[in-house]
């Protein structure tokens, strides 16, 4: 799902793939200061000022069982740092260190093992969605975070580009470790503390934090060079107006016509072209971005709301509920109906 030209590349002709590569080269080298004077972080201030982030579940974990979980999946970007004990993620095992944090982009398939990786249980997503507390055990006790054997802290959140793009998820970056950042870890701690208290303004102090986290990873980024020429890309979200307006439009409209006629309505090209315009500049067809904004927003109905799942899915643009039973199950590994039942039982 991440805008990346050179992950559908295949697809295009040779002569289309140097053309690609040279524009994307140019890009490159004016983002890292190759050959020119310009300074990319007038870019980044634009990509963190446009981001809407928002708060989504914090928890502090002990765990029952070692437990593997193939191919773990989540609409929201995940940051968990490692108290007491072992965590591991891919199949290769690769380990987070005790005080380090292992960062997991909303969207993302990823194997991840907690506790002992020697003889784990290994589960589907599915599994461990609907027996999850036979795994996990939530601490409520602030006095507890960071000082309990075999435990981790997460934070769950959203940050979108205009409200719109999950902007982690466009990078296509995979899940990746952030090593010895000790004031992110306390940002954490904080909002688990917070989270597990009902206090003034805590929602308020959760939203700043969170706010927080985001830039922390994004500096984490930048400092370490990582994941560059994905940063470049999104760029293109700021230079054309076009595009922001489908995906505002998109956004607004989620239960309505989002065929490529309206689309080519709103961007003001042609709808023989609108495909392709959308295509070249993010690295998906329209369809199937959209197709993942109607799910993503299933998801949240699911968790906030008690309403069927025949109205949910009218509500996100599917008049057939058994094709979005079925398009939902295809996506996320596991009913729609399991789905809630998951966030209704023990909240961990």
């Amino acid at each position: 799902m991440g805008i990346a030209l050179f992950f559908l590349s295949f697809r295009k002709s040779e002569s289309f793939i140097r053309f690609v590569q040279f524009i994307r080269f140019v890009q490159l080298c004016k983002i890292i200061n190759v050959g020119t004077s310009l300074s990319p972080m007038e870019d980044y201030n634009k990509i963190i000022e446009s981001l809407g982030v928002k708060f989504i579940k914090a928890r502090n974990i002990r765990i029952l069982q070692p437990i593997t979980i193939k191919n773990y999946y989540d609409v929201e970007n995940t940051l968990t740092v490692l108290y007491n004990g072992e965590v591991s993620f891919g199949e290769e095992k690769v380990k987070v260190d005790v005080g380090d944090m292992l960062f997991i982009p909303g969207g993302k398939h990823v194997t991840v093992t907690y506790g002992d990786a020697s003889q784990p249980k290994t589960v589907s997503n599915e599994e461990f969605m609907i027996h999850r507390e036979q795994y996990f055990e939530a601490n409520r006790d602030p006095q507890k975070i960071a000082n309990m054997p075999n435990s981790f802290g997460y934070v769950s959140f959203e940050a979108k580009v205009f409200d719109s793009v999950n902007f982690f998820n466009s990078l296509d970056v995979p899940p990746f470790i952030i090593k010895r950042e000790d004031s992110l870890v306390q940002t954490i701690n904080q909002i688990l503390a917070e989270d597990m208290l009902d206090t003034a303004g805590k929602g308020r102090i959760i939203k700043i934090k969170t706010e927080e986290i985001v830039i922390e990873v994004i500096r984490y980024i930048l400092k370490n060079r990582l994941f560059v020429e994905q940063l470049v890309t999104n760029s293109t979200y700021f230079k054309d107006p076009r595009l922001i307006d489908i995906f505002a439009y998109i956004k607004d409209n989620l239960g309505g016509d989002l065929s490529n006629k309206v689309l080519a309505n709103v961007a003001n090209v042609s709808e023989d072209y609108v495909g392709q315009y959308f295509k070249m500049l993010t690295g998906i067809n329209p369809q199937d971005y959209i197709e993942y904004q109607r799910m993503e927003a299933a998801v949240g109905l699911l968790r906030t709301s008690k309403k069927s799942i025949r109205a949910i899915g009218a509500e996100v643009g599917y008049k057939d509920t058994a094709y979005f039973c079925r398009r939902f199950k295809m996506m996320f590994g596991i009913p729609a109906g399991k789905m809630r039942r998951r966030e209704s039982l023990m909240n961990v």
